[in-house]
């Protein structure tokens, strides 16, 4: 037997980002295998480590193991260089990206699971629906799942219907691809929350039947977590579906990747370093050679990129399709004051007429009462005397509060004109849904937002009023889509506010039946609504692409961000290399922000030179803070 262990161990400091050699005790020579995970002694305290190899012999003193945690090698070689590819991409640490892909042990779990037979269960084999030949390409698409081929990589962009027409029900198709797939290979399914992953879990359970797939997602729990993880782990279960982790998911022989909506931020990881699932899954496809589908409503710019550079292959709904199933979009940019219950006219024309069909979605951009307000003479935006936070109302009749330290502000004046009247600039879900009660006597109204977030609406004439992300789906389609508010979401100034605007409203629209109509209240001439029009978002993701890619922006070229002290931010960037190009640094509240970028050719050089940045502040214990990400999300502020 080998006597050392090489192991990374898990500590969140950069410069401990390697492998130590430990000492294997005779006692415990049989249990320690590459993969498993095990306790060594760091620095003065015990902490956990994963065995990444095992040597002969070793250049330095060595400190024995001290147990071994569970025997079962948990971390695979594929596993292991993902979460390094990973590391590298987002010049992150090995231990940080292990502490997502890997859910903490859980011993009951592994004694029922790795004590039980691990006979996989056999998947039912399909043949494709014709619901593919509903898209140009799809026919092909689903012929090569079917067949085991991989190596291949497509964006689908799904068809509208509210999941009434097979053509556009999403769930149903992501649930037959991993159908197709299984009988040959392992399935990763990604989706960005707990709905979708309630949606595709159904779907999948309706086409294949109950035990053929497994759920991962921190919501489970620790137990039905670790246990969903095994089975997976053991092959007992080729399909996995679940959360944003789940991108690092175990499965054997990977040959199918899907990633649902991938413009959804909760894909990407708030903690460091700060990767995105969609990102996760593109270089797991290129390591291991699985097929990629990166499916949704609209198209990223990454996605876009992937289509323009021949990566990726476009999969489309056909014309006719769209002609039969997508929705009429009226567009109406007159005054949303100037018709009842603040609805334009022809939104209001057409709830009107509608409502009587079946149940009506209202999407407005914000939830609460009156989220903020202005003076009624100057348009300025009224802030708080004691913190200078926004003011909004919670309620007819109350007092003016402040969103941030909720101090009321009964006495307000303008600090520009001196005026102590207000009035809205927006109108939250709350609001909106008293006013179209009062103008829709004797139809329910329902609100979905927030901490009260619906899943499902019967077929019944309702009014739904949802903020973006929350709109619940109607069992047969909604009759009418009105989206409100456009002007807040048109005028925002982050990097992917048209992106994300895009496919809130695309969503949105989505939910309605075949050629019901959907009023966006805005310009008809805008781009984002020419899309919606015509349904074509993806000839809107190549505009946003070329316009970024003319502004040297990404995805067309490598960001990282620098937010700390002055001093602190100048050090770290005097240590770059030549080839990064730095824009800034601007004020941050008491910090400053540097943006860098690079070509995509440099990007893993300015990945790797941050990483080396961190490892030395980290080994020199600085005391200046200093935060870097490494193609973030966003950056600064609307």
């Amino acid at each position: 037997m080998a006597p050392v262990a090489r192991v990374i161990v898990d500590v969140s400091l950069p410069h401990l980002d390697r492998v130590f050699d430990y000492a294997i005790p005779d006692a415990l020579a049989d249990d320690v295998v590459i993969g498993a995970r095990v306790r060594v002694r760091f620095a003065g305290r015990l902490v956990d480590a994963f065995v990444t190899d095992l040597a002969d012999s070793s250049e330095h003193r060595l400190q024995p193991l001290q147990r071994v945690i569970t025997s079962y090698p948990v971390l695979t070689p594929e596993m292991l260089a993902l979460c390094r590819a990973v590391a590298d991409r987002y010049g992150g640490s090995l231990p940080d990206v292990l502490r997502a892909a890997i859910p903490p042990r859980h011993a009951r779990a592994e004694a029922g699971l790795l004590g039980a037979p691990t006979e996989p269960t056999a998947v039912p084999v399909l043949s494709p629906s014709g619901a593919w030949s509903s898209y140009a390409g799809g026919d092909t698409l689903a012929s090569r799942v079917a067949s085991g081929e991989t190596g291949w990589r497509a964006v689908l962009t799904c068809a509208p219907a509210g999941s009434v027409d097979p053509a556009g029900d999403w769930p149903a198709l992501l649930a037959e691809l991993a159908g197709l797939a299984a009988p040959h290979h392992g399935v990763v399914i990604v989706v960005p929350d707990a709905r979708d992953l309630a949606r595709v879990d159904g779907a999948l359970t309706a086409l294949l039947g109950a035990g053929h797939h497994a759920v991962l997602s921190a919501d489970l729990g620790p137990q039905r977590r670790y246990a969903a993880f095994l089975s997976v782990l053991t092959g007992r279960v080729r399909i996995v579906l679940g959360t944003r982790a789940a991108a690092f998911a175990p499965a054997i022989a990977p040959g199918l990747l899907i990633v649902w909506d991938d413009g959804d931020e909760s894909l990407s990881e708030p903690h460091a370093p700060g990767w995105h699932a969609r990102e996760v899954l593109a270089l797991r496809s290129s390591l291991s050679g699985a097929a990629l589908v990166s499916a949704g409503f609209t198209r990223t710019c990454e996605t876009q990129l992937w289509v323009d550079t021949r990566w990726a292959a476009a999969i489309t709904p056909r014309r006719d399709t769209l002609r039969r199933i997508a929705p009429r979009v009226l567009a109406d940019d007159s005054a949303q004051d100037s018709g009842p219950a603040r609805l334009p006219h022809r939104a209001w024309d057409v709830a009107k007429k509608s409502i009587a069909e079946g149940p009506v979605l209202v999407q407005v951009a914000r939830r609460g009462y009156v989220p903020a307000l202005a003076c009624q003479d100057c348009r300025t935006a009224a802030r708080c005397a004691a913190c200078a936070g926004p003011l909004g109302l919670g309620s007819t009749g109350a007092a003016p509060t402040c969103r941030w330290c909720a101090t009321p502000a009964a006495g307000w004046r303008c600090a520009a004109c001196g005026s102590g009247r207000l009035r809205a600039i927006t109108v939250g879900s709350r609001r909106t849904a008293e006013e179209l009660g009062r103008a829709f006597p004797g139809v329910p109204v329902v609100t979905s937002g927030g901490d009260r977030v619906l899943d499902v609406v019967s077929d019944e004439p309702a009014l739904v009023v949802a903020t973006p992300g929350a709109e619940p789906v109607a069992t047969g389609g909604y009759s009418a889509v009105l989206i409100l508010d456009a002007h807040l979401h048109l005028s925002r100034v982050a990097l992917r506010a048209g992106e994300e605007t895009a496919r809130r409203w695309f969503a949105a629209a989505a939910l309605a039946r075949p050629r019901a109509p959907v009023v966006v209240a805005a310009d008809a001439a805008t781009t984002l609504v020419q899309a919606l029009i015509r349904w074509d978002p993806g000839w809107l993701a190549a505009r946003e692409l070329a316009e970024r890619a003319a502004l040297a922006m990404p995805p067309s070229t490598r960001a990282a961000t620098l937010v700390g002290s002055p001093a602190a931010v100048d050090a770290a960037a005097s240590a770059l290399p030549a080839t990064v190009r730095r824009h800034g640094p601007l004020p941050a509240g008491d910090r400053v922000r540097l943006l860098l970028t690079s070509s995509r050719a440099e990007g893993d050089a300015m990945s790797q030179a941050l990483h080396d940045i961190a490892a030395t502040r980290s080994a020199r214990k600085d005391p200046d803070p200093l935060v870097i990400a490494v193609d973030p999300l966003d950056w600064g502020s609307d």
